[in-house]
């Protein structure tokens, strides 16, 4: 059984089984409940609430190869037994799970989900980070953890340009703060609490960032699985903005404009070899984020560790739907729309359908746009894919 938690980064950093989301997180659960659709193996179950999953999923049926059945948290004592895949695991997805009826012998402990919680910490990445780093001189990067507010001051002045602040539990894209020129005293109280309720602090230059893209892997019983490449774009605070639909051949392609492919294939090798040394007991997804960077007088580089994704994301889910879902000879973006007002969403998609008809040949996209979530007048969150032929 398949479930989409988005609050999953926030619910893990506040660790209690009684966390409430916010209502943003909680409206993106509800819309994008069919998510999980789009990347779960045929047969599965997906845990979507809304009657309205039901009727895009029949039509859907008569386009593309999709297996799936939906089913509601009041159905889930009828199969307390069954393995539930989420977005992520968190102590209040526990106890959601175990009060609506799912057996607790099968669910991760907290001892597990305490474990999982330290994985998560960006403190993980900032060694990564160090230790790929004396793989390769091609590779760059600088990534500290501060325990004390002196040391993230004296970082800060002893480094030019401009910085980044981190949680070391918060979301990708998450929990950041961006010093441009001195540190506000806005900016010092938050770097304060945040060293006070997590113990810590990641600081970081920013570098000159040419490209985004990560590399995907499954983790289970002590072997790790390379997935694929995401290639994908964040905005200039570091949310997630979109991916690219593409094989992976394609994505290398154009990573090879600034980099020797050899290189790549290395960081995968060292990811493989590595991943499991750090995360031994976790089974699951897992996602490295990179950069390609341009540095000055030295032309282009890999930055192999900007975060570490401990859980399904985004660029897994875009990477199921291209060789799933997409024909050969098409590639296109995968998105997340946000819609303040009730009925953009709608308008938004009427549109865009109207002006990018679906054409589909033998079970795949060959162009067109396409809702991934049902839509109607109080929808604000849309998924979406835009497919052009090549």
């Amino acid at each position: 059984m398949f479930l989409f938690n988005p609050e999953n980064d926030l619910a893990l950093a506040n660790f209690s089984p009684f966390y409430t989301p916010p209502a943003s997180a909680t409206k993106m659960a509800k819309d994008l409940a069919i998510l999980p659709l789009w990347y779960a193996k045929a047969g599965s179950k997906i845990i979507a609430e809304d009657v309205h999953n039901n009727v895009f999923l029949a039509q859907l049926k008569d386009v593309l190869p999709l297996d799936a059945t939906l089913i509601s948290f009041s159905d889930l004592s009828s199969f307390s037994r069954e393995k539930v895949i989420p977005w992520g695991w968190n102590p209040s997805l526990r106890k959601k799970l175990i009060d609506a009826g799912m057996d607790a012998a099968i669910l991760p402990s907290l001892d597990e989900l305490e474990r999982i919680r330290e994985y998560s910490s960006r403190q993980n990445a900032v060694r990564l980070l160090k230790e790929l780093r004396t793989e390769n001189s091609f590779f760059c990067g600088e990534s500290y953890f501060f325990t004390e507010t002196e040391e993230v001051l004296k970082f800060l002045s002893s480094c030019e340009g401009d910085k980044v602040l981190k949680m070391p539990y918060s979301g990708s894209g998450k929990g950041l703060v961006w010093i441009k020129g001195g540190i506000t005293e806005k900016q010092f109280d938050w770097c304060r609490r945040v060293i006070k309720n997590q113990g810590g602090i990641v600081a970081e230059p920013v570098f000159d960032k040419i490209l985004d893209f990560a590399m995907e892997f499954f983790l289970e019983k002590g072997r790790v699985n390379f997935k694929g490449y995401s290639l994908f774009r964040s905005t200039f605070s570091g949310a997630y903005a979109g991916n690219c639909l593409l094989p992976d051949h394609s994505i290398e392609q154009r990573l090879l404009d600034y980099v020797p492919l050899s290189y790549l294939h290395d960081l995968i090798s060292y990811l493989e070899q590595k991943l499991i040394v750090y995360f031994p007991a976790y089974t699951g997804f897992l996602g490295v984020d990179m950069m390609i960077c341009r540095i000055k007088k030295q032309g282009y580089r890999i930055h192999p560790c900007v975060e570490i994704n401990m859980r399904m994301n985004m660029g897994l889910v875009a990477r199921a739907f291209y060789d799933r879902f997409v024909h050969e000879a098409s590639e296109g973006i995968f998105k997340i729309g946000f819609f303040k007002q009730n009925g953009e969403a709608l308008q938004y998609k009427t549109k865009m359908q109207a002006d990018n008809p679906l054409i589909v040949k033998d079970k795949r996209i060959v162009s067109g746009f396409l809702p991934l979530n049902p839509v109607n007048e109080r929808t604000r969150f849309l998924a979406f894919a835009q497919i052009v032929s090549v």
